[in-house]
């Protein structure tokens, strides 16, 4: 019998921990106003949602869209999970499935772990070697999230030694409010400093004026202590 959203769930409910499900939601910012108001949590980690992942290839595409839609924190983690399995293992027009369920449903991908495990793995690995523009309207869009994707999308291109998109993509970002906007942007830069440092000095001798704060610290984090405080205080 194939898996169902209500099979899946009751194995969930069984792994749940209230007390990891407790500092979940204070780790994930849960509170009034906070990036992560209203989530639920179980409280299960995520090796032991990629171990159940592996059990459930017969599980219908639709159910797992169903338990992408979750009220729960892991849930909506499995199904990520589940997708990235079947991007992997999938032919180009099972790829491109995923893809575009994916970008359908961005608004259930919506805290930083869900973007940080999956965007690069479907977003990026699916627009390699297609047109990038689509990272460029979800950078547009107003849904944090969808701006987090976009950049954290880069990753796969960063693997493979193209930095163009990061960079451009970081360049749009920098007049963005969000701080998880921020993070996310800085540590793309990071990676591409890792692979070709050139590249990220030519950026930041440009934009390190002007680059919000926590960008900047995370883009520079492995520098040499006198040289990231040369950025830090402007003296170049």
């Amino acid at each position: 019998m194939s898996a169902t959203v209500a099979m899946i769930c009751n194995n969930l409910e069984a792994l749940s921990n209230p007390g990891d499900a407790l500092f979940l939601k204070r780790f994930f910012k849960t509170g009034p106003g906070e990036y992560g108001e209203g989530d639920l949590f179980r409280g299960i980690r995520v090796p032991v949602l990629r171990k159940l992942s592996g059990t459930l290839d017969d599980a219908p595409l639709p159910e797992v869209i169903r338990l992408l839609a979750s009220a729960f924190h892991e849930d909506r983690l499995l199904a990520l999970l589940m997708l990235m399995r079947r991007f992997g293992q999938g032919d180009e027009s099972m790829r491109e499935q995923i893809y575009n369920i994916y970008l359908a449903n961005t608004r259930f991908i919506n805290n930083w772990d869900l973007v940080d495990i999956s965007a690069e793995h479907i977003v990026g690995n699916f627009l390699l070697h297609r047109p990038r523009k689509p990272l460029y309207l979800l950078a547009d869009s107003e849904a944090l999230w969808e701006r987090r994707v976009a950049v954290i999308a880069t990753f796969h291109f960063i693997r493979k030694g193209e930095f163009h998109d990061t960079l451009a993509l970081a360049e749009n970002l920098l007049q963005d409010t969000q701080e998880l906007i921020h993070k996310a942007a800085g540590w793309m830069l990071r990676e591409v400093g890792k692979r070709d440092l050139v590249a990220l000095e030519k950026f930041l001798l440009q934009h390190y004026w002007r680059m919000p704060r926590v960008m900047l610290r995370y883009a520079i984090e492995r520098f040499p202590e006198e040289h990231r405080q040369h950025y830090l205080k402007g003296l170049l």
